[in-house]
């Protein structure tokens, strides 16, 4: 898949893991990337890795509206247009809501959820002005099976993710005027570390039967990329070996 050669893409979160797996991916098939994130060895390491595709890397404290907001509205200043819109990082936060405060709740949102109406604005706002550039947009965000399943003590997780679903079907409708499609991404069992490290358990009780690679969501943003799928829009795309669709009972 090639058509995105040449695109503007801006990543928020690509150091590592998915996102890195997404900003290597992207600089593969020709496009010109610039993610961000608050590692900044593990980012300058990527693009040296990439060097030779057209790669940049911009710190950003991704829950400071002003930093965001100078990284885009820069890449946008600079390059003319942004094309396509990753929103990859995320936080989780695990605590007993007998201890999680209010403020720690605020900051999961805050990364994994605001972070995404803002992106959408600036590129709304600038299309708005620059009608000309209304030809092609997409703007992927990533959300989790959280949203539609739990365990305890993940409720600022949950919330965030469940939040990222019905933004993007909102900004689909709002964003359509500027042929920008919206769509999501649910990741299950996305294995970042040492997959040899994995037993045969982790991987058999997936229908899949294995677990999930960073190079699987990427794919799927690449794929949502496509200019000839821009009929794809407002949706949720649950990538998780199956795992929600099995129901599991103790005998």
């Amino acid at each position: 898949m090639n058509g995105v050669e040449g695109k503007i893409v801006f990543v928020t979160g690509g150091a590592n893991g998915i996102g890195r797996s997404i900003v290597r991916m992207f600089c593969e098939a020709g496009a010109d990337v610039i993610f961000c994130d608050v590692d900044e060895e593990s980012s300058q390491l990527l693009c040296d890795e990439l060097r030779g595709y057209k790669c940049g890397f911009i710190k950003v404290d991704i829950s400071n509206e002003k930093e965001l907001s100078n990284a885009l509205e820069g890449v946008i200043a600079k390059k003319g247009n942004v094309d396509i819109i990753i929103n990859n990082v995320g936080v989780s936060r695990f605590e007993s809501i007998l201890n999680l405060s209010v403020e720690d709740f605020d900051k999961v949102l805050d990364v994994n959820l605001r972070p995404i109406f803002i992106t959408a604005q600036i590129l709304a706002k600038y299309r708005a002005e620059n009608e000309s550039l209304n030809t092609f947009g997409r703007i992927i965000n990533m959300a989790s099976t959280r949203y539609l399943m739990s365990e305890p003590d993940s409720e600022a997780y949950a919330a965030s993710k469940g939040g990222v679903v019905s933004l993007t079907h909102a900004l689909s409708i709002s964003l359509s005027k500027y042929r920008i499609t919206v769509n999501c991404i649910s990741p299950g069992w996305i294995e970042t570390g040492d997959y040899n490290n994995l037993t045969f358990v982790d991987h058999n009780q997936h229908p899949s039967g294995r677990v999930g690679k960073p190079e699987d969501i990427a794919r799927m943003c690449l794929f949502l990329s496509q200019p000839e799928n821009d009929f794809i829009t407002g949706q949720n795309f649950v990538i998780d070996g199956g795992m929600t669709k099995k129901m599991i009972y103790e005998d």
